[in-house]
């Protein structure tokens, strides 16, 4: 079969793909970019306080609790990679939980269970949000914490109009709600969702809020609140006890990077999935993407191909660190890129894709951005994975917990498979770009699996397209779906389906077609994303948000 990339160059100009919902915000002091304008505007009022990049991003996340419930909050983990400008140094968090210490797999074969349930008490890993702002406020904050929570306090207690978007997801979720009565409580109204535009009230979150402002984060761990999920925990079959909440820790972690046409990409290592975005981009590199254009089946082609490679060593090889010793640094070398890059053949689809021999050697979620008059810059995600987790408010906390212990395997030999008190595989990434050793780009993009996809699209469209930062994200975005799952269950045979958003021209479609692609068909769009670029030769800030949330990019 005849390779059709020798046919490239028709989509090479421009003009003929360029969109762009909105014009970059452009701003000289400090900004703010995340998926709700009212949570924007908390962080932004935080920095034109005095405060820095992480006082902003506390508040800013602790508002998106309450105007985005469904996709954040105090019930999920936190991740964060960190500019100090001060030091000139990046900084990485891991602010995620563990799983119970009661909880083995062999408790859910008794179960007779071959994985673990999505939703309810089962699926649930200790929430690390809350231990996530104590430890990054104390190492680099300025602010008093119950002065960064006073904002989303007074709006849980007040209430506030439910955008758009959020309004959509809200009603997706309200089905799963009303099984359980706390959970149908908390978030809906006469057992329906909120409408665009109603007012809707958090007393119960405003509570807990308070006694994290009061308290700190022990008040979370130790306090009331553990206890009340502790105690639901052991009357609705779920395996919590006091131990994991009071042994809980965050953890300040190295982030990595590679290489990309003159730029540093940094991502934080597993248990998160960020490297495999540092992984694709490695594969991409020697390609001259610049001349195929983003919406020609040569380059979707080979985006989606080394997602695949990339994707199967996820499978494999992504785990808890303090469970395993994993071939991080084997994974993301340009070597490794160089011995996996002809696995992709330019004139076919691959199907059952293996994951590499990296030669290991001994020895729903919100995404926000914040950089501050300084220079400081804070890359935060923060998730309950499902939209509202695990559905389960439990008690009188006034949040749903997530469902992140669903990622382990039940499989004795995975690397992921469930063991007490360990991290699961992790979907959030935040990410950072540096060039000539200074920050140049803090962005992330949302959506599970999409997101590390989304990372590489956009920086592709960014260096290799020549797109401005509204632009990259507002483009038609590629989604590939497939086998490579980090819990040992199979998705979907035959090198998965390829999603386009909509934007791509029929030839391009017909062409994936012909190199073997199964195509899906778009149901929506796919990720969010916010990002700011600091534009160091003339002093200013440049933000873009994602037009597939009800976000907004901030400054002053």
């Amino acid at each position: 079969m005849t390779s059709i990339f020798s046919q490239a160059g028709e989509y090479d100009r421009p003009a003929k793909y360029a969109q762009q919902s909105r014009s970059v915000v452009v701003a000289k002091n400090g900004m703010v970019a995340t998926s709700q304008p009212l949570a924007a505007q908390a962080g932004l009022d935080v920095l034109k306080a005095g405060g820095n990049a992480v006082d902003a991003a506390i508040a800013t996340n602790a508002m998106l609790g309450v105007v985005e419930p469904m996709s954040c909050g105090i019930g999920g983990d936190l991740f964060v990679i960190y500019w100090d400008n001060t030091t000139k140094k990046l900084y990485g968090l891991n602010a995620s939980g563990r799983s119970p210490y009661l909880l083995t797999r062999e408790v859910l074969r008794q179960k007779g269970m071959k994985e673990i349930p999505e939703l309810g008490p089962l699926s649930w890993s200790v929430p690390g949000c809350v231990d996530g702002w104590g430890t990054l406020r104390a190492r680099f904050g300025t602010r008093p914490l119950a002065a960064l929570l006073r904002p989303a306090i007074e709006t849980a207690e007040s209430g506030y109009p439910v955008s758009e978007i959020i309004a959509g997801g809200w009603k997706a979720s309200a089905k799963n709600l009303s099984a359980w009565p706390d959970s149908k409580r908390v978030y809906l109204k006469d057992g329906r969702a909120p409408e665009q535009g109603e007012m809707f009230a958090l007393p119960e979150l405003a509570a807990a809020y308070r006694e994290i402002a009061a308290g700190g984060r022990d008040a979370f761990y130790r306090g009331r609140i553990a206890k009340e999920i502790v105690a639901f925990s052991e009357v609705e079959g779920g395996y919590f006890s006091l131990r994991d909440f009071e042994d809980h820790t965050s953890d300040w972690i190295d982030p990595v990077s590679t290489t990309y046409r003159g730029h540093t990409v940094w991502e934080l290592p597993p248990s998160g999935q960020g490297i495999a975005a540092l992984q694709m981009l490695n594969l991409l590199e020697p390609f001259d993407l610049k001349s195929l254009g983003p919406k020609s089946p040569e380059y979707v082609h080979l985006f989606v191909e080394a997602k695949k490679l990339a994707f199967a060593d996820r499978a494999k090889f992504y785990a808890d660190p303090a469970f395993e010793k994993l071939p991080t640094t084997q994974l993301i070398s340009k070597a490794y890129a160089d011995r996996q890059r002809p696995k992709i053949d330019l004139a076919k689809a691959a199907v059952n894709i293996q994951a590499g021999d990296p030669k290991l050697e001994h020895g729903d979620t919100v995404y926000l951005t914040v950089v501050d008059k300084d220079r400081n810059c804070c890359s935060m995600i923060q998730s309950l994975y499902f939209g509202f987790g695990s559905q389960v408010v439990p008690g009188h906390v006034g949040f749903a917990l997530q469902n992140r212990g669903s990622l382990f395997a039940l499989d004795d030999t995975h690397l992921n498979r469930l063991e007490p008190h360990k991290r699961p595989f992790h979907t959030i990434i935040p990410a950072m770009v540096t060039k000539d050793g200074q920050p140049w780009f803090s962005f992330g993009v949302m959506g599970g699996d999409m997101q590390p996809q989304g990372h590489v699209e956009v920086l592709v469209n960014m260096i290799d397209f020549g797109m401005n930062p509204q632009m990259a994200g507002d483009a038609s975005r590629i989604r590939h779906g497939g086998s490579e799952t980090p819990t040992g269950i199979p998705e979907e045979p035959h090198g998965g389906t390829v999603f386009l958003e909509s934007g791509f021209p029929p030839e391009t479609l017909s062409k994936l077609e012909a190199l073997g692609h199964k195509l899906g068909k778009a149901t929506g769009s796919y990720g969010g994303y916010q990002g700011i670029l600091i534009d160091h030769e003339h002093g200013t800030l440049h933000g873009a948000t994602d037009p597939r949330k009800d976000g907004a990019a901030v400054g002053y």
